[in-house]
Parts: C-alpha cells; sequence; structure tokens
C-alpha cells in the first residue's frame, strides 16, 4: 500500500515514513475496499453474480482506484450479458492504469471481433425493440424478439426475465419456470428471479396460511358439539343438528324447488359467464394469431418484393444477352459489323446493303458502351458510306414530303440526318415535316438545332421565326455559319 501523499511504500506504522503524513483512516479505507473485492471474488466464485456486484460496487465507493475490483466487476457484468456496463468498467480501468492491466486484453479480444461486436449491437437494439412493444401490448412481437435476443446472447439475464414476465402474463407456467431456472443458473443470488418465482408459486399452488385458516375452520366446526355421557359411553352431537323423523310432502316440494333453483341459476348465471370467458380466450388466440400472421405477412412481402425485384433484372439481362449474342454463341452485333464491313469491301456501290447493316447494329445496341476497335471501325465504315446514303434518305424524304407523307418523310429525314449530321437542310426539313405532323415538341427540338448549329443562315433566321410562332424563344449560340 502506498502513501496518498508521496506515494512511498506505507510500513505498519500509522504515519508515512516519509513524508509523515497520518494514514490511519485511509489505511482503514483501503482495507474496506480490498474486503468488500475479497467478498465479491468469493461471491462470483459460487455464481451469486448479484451479490458480487453489490459488494464490488461498495469497493469501488471506498477507493474508485481499485483496478482490480473494476475488472472483475466488468467480468461480473460480461457473464450477466451486460456487455457495454462491462466495457464500461474497462475502460475505465484502462485509464487508470495503462500498463500491466489485464482489461486491456478484454478490450482487445473485443475489438478484433467484429463479428461480436455486431452480434452485440443487434442485441440490444432488439432487447429496447422488446421494451417498444410491451408498451405498445405487442407482447406476442415482444416474445419474438427476446427469443431472437437470447439466441444470440443466452447469458442476458434482463432479457430471461422479461420473457419470464411476459409468460407470467399469458399465463403459462411451464415457460415461467424454464426461464427462471435459466437465470438461476446464471445468477443464483438475483432478486428479481427469486421473486418471480415466488409469484410463480403463489399463482399455481394454494398458499400455507389459506390452508391453515380452513383448517382452523374445520377444528373450530368439529369443536362445536355437545357432549353428554349415557352409561358407560360418551355421546357426541353436532349442534342444530336433529334426527330425521321421517320424509314429508313439503320435503319433497322444497327438495324439487331447489332443483329447479339451482338449474335455473346454472342456466342464468354460470354458463352466460363461462360462455363469455370462452369467447374471451378465443377472441385472444386469434389476436394472437393475427399478429403472427401479419408479422409474417411482412415478412413474405419484404422477400417476395426482393424475389421481384431479382426476377426484372434477371429479364433484362437475358434480353440484353440475347440482343448481344446469336444462336451460335457468336456476338450478334460484331457479326453484323463483319457482313457490313465485307459487302463494302465486295462491293462498294452497293451501299444499300451496307447502311442496313448499320442501322440494325444502331438498332440492337449502343455504339458508345462498345470496345474502342469496334467504334473505330463503325465510325469509319459510317464515314465511308454515310454521304452516298445520307443523299439516298434525304431525296426520299423530300419526295415524300412534297406528296403530304410526313410520317415517311420523317422516317427518312431521321435516317439521313443520322448519316450526315452536317446538312442544315435535312434537320430544317424534319423540323418542318414534324410541325406538319402537328407534333410541335420534335419540331421545336430540331428547329432549336438548327438555330444553334447554324446560326446565322437564312435557315436559322427561319426556325426562329417558327419558333417565335410557336411561342417559344431561340436560344441563339455564338456559333456563325453561313450556307
Amino acid at each position: 500500500m502506498n502513501c496518498y501523499h508521496c506515494g512511498c511504500r506505507l510500513t505498519e506504522a500509522d504515519f508515512c515514513t516519509n513524508c509523515g503524513v497520518d494514514v490511519v483512516l485511509y489505511k482503514k479505507i483501503m482495507m474496506t475496499s480490498n474486503a468488500f473485492y475479497n467478498e465479491g471474488l468469493e461471491k462470483a466464485e459460487v455464481r451469486d453474480l448479484t451479490g458480487a456486484i453489490n459488494s464490488l460496487r461498495q469497493s469501488l465507493k471506498f477507493n474508485k482506484n481499485n483496478v482490480e475490483a473494476r475488472n472483475l466487476l466488468g467480468l461480473v457484468y460480461f457473464e450477466t450479458g451486460e456487455v457495454v456496463a462491462a466495457l464500461s468498467e474497462w475502460v475505465i480501468s484502462k485509464n487508470l492504469r495503462p500498463k500491466k492491466n489485464i482489461a486491456d486484453d478484454y478490450i482487445i479480444m473485443l475489438q478484433n471481433n467484429g463479428g461480436r461486436l455486431e452480434t452485440i449491437n443487434q442485441t440490444i437494439k432488439k432487447y429496447n425493440q422488446a421494451l417498444v412493444y410491451c408498451a405498445q401490448d405487442s407482447k406476442d412481437l415482444a416474445v419474438i424478439q427476446l427469443k431472437a435476443v437470447l439466441s444470440m446472447n443466452p447469458k442476458f439475464i434482463r432479457a430471461h426475465l422479461l420473457l419470464a414476465l411476459l409468460y407470467m402474463d399469458a399465463e403459462d407456467w411451464q415457460k415461467t419456470e424454464r426461464e427462471l431456472k435459466k437465470c438461476q443458473q446464471i445468477d443464483h443470488g438475483n432478486m428479481m428471479t427469486q421473486r418471480y418465482l415466488k409469484e410463480a408459486a403463489q399463482v399455481q399452488h394454494p398458499v400455507e396460511e389459506e390452508i391453515q385458516k380452513v383448517t382452523a375452520v374445520k377444528q373450530k366446526k368439529n369443536e362445536e358439539v355437545y357432549r353428554y355421557q349415557s352409561g358407560n359411553e360418551t355421546i357426541i352431537q353436532p349442534i342444530d343438528v336433529h334426527e330425521p323423523k321421517g320424509v314429508s310432502g313439503s320435503s319433497i316440494v322444497y327438495l324439487v324447488m331447489g332443483l329447479v333453483i339451482g338449474m335455473a341459476i346454472t342456466f342464468f348465471l354460470i354458463l352466460p359467464a363461462r360462455i363469455q370467458s370462452a369467447k374471451a380466450d378465443v377472441n385472444n388466440q386469434l389476436k394472437t394469431v393475427s399478429e403472427q400472421l401479419s408479422s409474417k405477412s411482412a415478412d413474405m412481402e419484404e422477400q417476395q418484393q426482393k424475389v421481384d425485384t431479382l426476377t426484372q433484372s434477371n429479364k433484362k439481362l437475358q434480353t440484353e444477352v440475347d440482343a448481344y449474342v446469336g444462336t451460335d454463341g457468336t456476338l450478334q452485333t460484331m457479326e453484323d459489323l463483319l457482313k457490313a464491313v465485307n459487302s463494302y469491301l465486295t462491293t462498294p456501290a452497293d451501299t444499300a446493303t451496307v447502311a442496313a447493316a448499320l442501322e440494325k447494329i444502331q438498332g440492337e445496341t449502343k455504339i458508345e458502351k462498345t470496345s474502342q476497335a469496334f467504334q473505330n471501325v463503325y465510325n469509319t465504315l459510317l464515314s465511308l458510306v454515310g454521304p452516298s446514303v445520307a443523299a439516298q434518305y434525304y431525296n426520299a424524304g423530300i419526295s415524300s414530303y412534297k406528296q403530304g407523307n410526313y410520317a415517311a418523310a420523317i422516317t427518312s429525314l431521321q435516317k439521313a440526318f443520322l448519316y450526315n449530321k452536317n446538312n442544315v437542310d435535312t434537320v430544317y426539313n424534319l423540323a418542318n415535316a414534324y410541325y406538319k405532323s402537328g407534333d410541335n415538341t420534335n419540331a421545336a427540338t430540331y428547329y432549336q438545332q438548327v438555330v444553334t448549329s447554324f446560326g446565322g443562315t437564312n435557315r436559322a433566321r427561319q426556325s426562329q421565326k417558327v419558333l417565335a410562332e410557336m411561342g417559344i424563344t431561340a436560344t441563339v449560340s455564338g456559333n456563325n455559319k453561313t450556307h
């Protein structure tokens, strides 16, 4: 034991031999703290964990720097399932003695086990949710939560006690005693466990006082008799008991009336009460089943949503795979591109066939998501046949436009625009075709493109005029092209 003033080792003297301070009271305090620590250690060894906690707390009241008592208190808390309280004690102990402290090993053991920490966190959340369910009178859901808590932390005494209390409320005494016996196995000295066991025993078995009262009443009745001597015999006769002198007609009438009254009481008083009790039991069972079904339905609905989401994702991916992969396992888009290249190399003048292959590729996949080599070949082939194909589609579109077939004109001009985006007449006439067909939204889009891409041209000014008639203000860029 060291001096509290100078830290020097104390001797048997009542004062410090180094600084001379009086240490009589200090020694008594330290010895009391150590005595409570030893008492807590003895109780912990026989699994009287509640008594050990009380003794160790008393030890820390006398000496808050008693590291051994604080470490043992953390271990006792951990054994009862109170992991947070245990960690608190070990952290304080580590701060009091940073080096050569076994609390450091306890903390590292928990910190290195991430799964254990997550389990502890889930245990606390589920226990708190069970308390919420109890406050909401959803006792069946609370039982489910507590069972989940105990499956993760079987030594959590508070969860065992709350579950036993719920079983007591449901009058399931067998399960109540089972949970309380589990508490006794963990902590022999838990007072709450003893109280619950006593309550359960009082409900299931008659109280001894009641038995004694009944016995006293019977003895009193037995004493209320007449005793008299007749010769050598003692005659004992109860009070107010007369020997029957025969059965009269009035007795029979009274007997019949009693039977009738008894049946009436049974029919009008006892039977309705029993029916009402049976209805209440049925309603409670229906409520329990309904709560369980609601919980199961919520779980099933969540799982079904996950299945539907995965099914949709699977269908989408399957569609994309079918679009990319042919019947022989070759990428279909790559096959189409090779056919287009082969057609161009074989018959360069047959641009229609090459254009059809390129359009098929454009419809099957997004070019920007393909490989760079694929894009290079595609763009090169498009630039080679683009001007010729664009001119063919442009002429076909203008012909349809003049004939008033605006739908065919839009189709042809869009293809012409696909192959040549730098032709202002293509964009302008495509906008006109949409405008004539009544599709003002697409018309405004292409008019605006004329203004943006070919600003300063006659087509751009005409497009601005049409947009103004449509009530739209065109956005003019700094790009001024002449046409």
